[in-house]
C-alpha cells in the first residue's frame, strides 16, 4: 500500500530557541509512534517558511559516534601539512582544500577576505571497479584517503559516521514530503543513494575587530538538506528574515539543520535557503563536520505540484541535480574555475548568484 498523503494542519509553533529558531523533537517520528509526523511535518515546514533554520532533536545519532566524528577532523587537520597536500582537492571536490588563498570575486569587491578555513572532502566511497569510478563521472569517483599508517582507524571511523547520518537523512526526507502536502515517499527514490558530502572543516581564530575577515564568508548552502551536529565551540551565525545576524546558541545534542538552495528551487521558493557566516571568535581553534545530503545527480528538479498554480507559476525552468551542482560548484570553489558548466540562464534565470559565493 503506498503511504497516504497527511494533510499538515496549524499545530503549536516549535519551541523556538534564542526566541527565532524551532527545535524540532522527531524521538516519536523515529518511533512510529502515531500524529507524530504530523507534528513534526508542521514544525518542518513552519520553520522553512519563516527562518529556513532548525534544531533538531531525538535523531538518535549517539553522541559517541558524532564525539568520534570531531576527534577524526581534528587528527586529520593535525597531519603534516605534506601529507594533506598528498591528498589535494580535486575537480571532484573531493580532498584537501588549504585556506584559500584570495577571496572570490563579489567577496573581494567588497573588500572582504578569504574565508579563514581549511577543509577536506569526502563522498560516497566507491570501489575500484564501480562503473562511475571507471567512466569518471564527475562528483562519483572514489574517495582520497591519507594513507593508513598516518592516521590509523580514520577511514572506518569517518565511514562510519557518513552511513549513520545518510541512514537519518533518509527517514526525514519523509517529513519533508509531508510537510510540502505530498505522499510520505515521494522524495523515496530521489533519495534511494543520495548524493552526499562530509566536511572536516577547521576553523584558526579570527579577530572580532576585523569587520572584512571571516571563518566562512556569508553564504546560501547549494543542496536540500545539511546537518551540523552539536557543536562546543560556537561560530555560526544566522541571517534572520529582518536582516539581523543571530549567534546560533549550542544546545545540547542537537543537530542544527537547514536548507539549501536546491531545496528552495524545487518547492518555487516557498522554503527559505537561509544566509549563514562562520566567525570563530572563540580564541583556539573550531572543528566542524557539516553533512550535506541531496537528492540522486540524476534526480530531474522541477517545481513541486504542491508549489505551483495557474497563479503562481513555476519560477525556475528543469535542470538536473547533477548540473545544478557542478555550476554551483564552479561559482564557490577556486579549483573549480575552469570547469566547463551550465550557463546561468540554463541554470537559474534572475538566480541569486551572488549569495551564493564563497571560498
Amino acid at each position: 500500500m503506498q503511504p497516504q498523503t497527511i494533510a499538515v494542519s496549524p499545530v503549536a509553533p516549535p519551541v523556538m530557541v534564542g526566541g527565532e529558531i524551532p527545535l524540532i523533537d522527531v524521538t516519536d517520528f523515529l518511533a512510529g509512534r502515531p500524529g507524530a509526523a504530523e507534528v513534526a511535518a508542521a514544525q518542518l515546514r513552519f520553520a522553512f517558511e519563516n527562518v529556513g533554520f532548525y534544531y533538531l532533536a531525538g535523531h538518535g545519532i549517539p553522541q559517541s559516534l558524532i564525539d568520534t566524528a570531531y576527534a577524526e577532523a581534528a587528527r586529520f587537520h593535525a597531519l603534516p601539512v605534506e601529507t594533506k597536500l598528498a591528498v589535494k582537492v580535486d575537480e571532484h571536490t573531493i580532498g584537501y582544500m588549504p585556506i584559500p588563498a584570495k577571496a572570490p570575486p563579489n567577496a573581494a569587491a567588497q573588500g572582504k577576505k578569504p574565508s579563514q578555513n581549511e577543509a577536506y572532502f569526502l563522498r560516497r566511497e566507491k570501489a575500484p571497479d564501480h562503473p562511475d569510478v571507471v567512466s569518471n563521472r564527475r562528483f562519483h569517483v572514489m574517495n582520497k584517503w591519507p594513507d593508513e599508517a598516518a592516521i590509523p582507524g580514520f577511514r572506518a571511523n569517518v565511514l562510519g559516521y557518513m552511513g549513520a547520518m545518510e541512514a537519518l537523512c533518509r527517514k526525514l526526507v519523509r517529513l519533508y514530503a509531508l510537510a510540502l502536502d505530498l505522499p510520505a515517499n515521494h522524495f523515496d527514490e530521489s533519495f534511494a543513494e543520495p548524493h552526499m558530502i562530509l566536511r572536516m572543516s577547521r576553523y584558526p581564530a579570527i579577530d572580532a575587530a576585523d569587520e572584512a575577515v571571516n571563518s566562512l564568508v556569508p553564504h546560501t548552502d547549494s543542496g536540500f538538506m545539511t546537518l551540523l551536529p552539536p557543536n562546543k565551540v560556537q561560530g555560526l551565525e544566522i541571517q534572520l528574515p529582518d536582516g539581523r545576524w543571530l549567534a546560533a546558541p549550542g544546545v545540547e545534542g542537537a543537530f542544527v539543520v537547514n536548507g539549501g538552495d536546491i531545496l528552495h528551487r524545487w518547492t518555487n521558493e516557498h522554503f527559505l535557503s537561509t544566509p549563514h557566516r562562520v566567525r570563530n571568535l572563540s580564541g583556539g581553534l573550531r572543528y566542524a563536520v557539516p553533512f550535506f545530503c541531496d537528492p540522486n545527480h540524476d534526480t530531474v528538479i522541477d517545481c513541486l505540484p504542491t508549489c505551483r498554480s495557474e497563479a503562481e507559476p513555476a519560477k525556475y525552468p528543469p535542470i538536473k541535480m547533477g548540473d545544478y551542482a557542478l555550476w554551483f560548484a564552479a561559482q564557490r570553489y577556486e579549483h573549480m574555475a575552469k570547469v566547463k558548466t551550465p550557463t546561468e540562464a540554463e541554470v537559474a534565470p534572475g538566480a541569486r548568484a551572488t549569495s551564493r559565493w564563497q571560498s
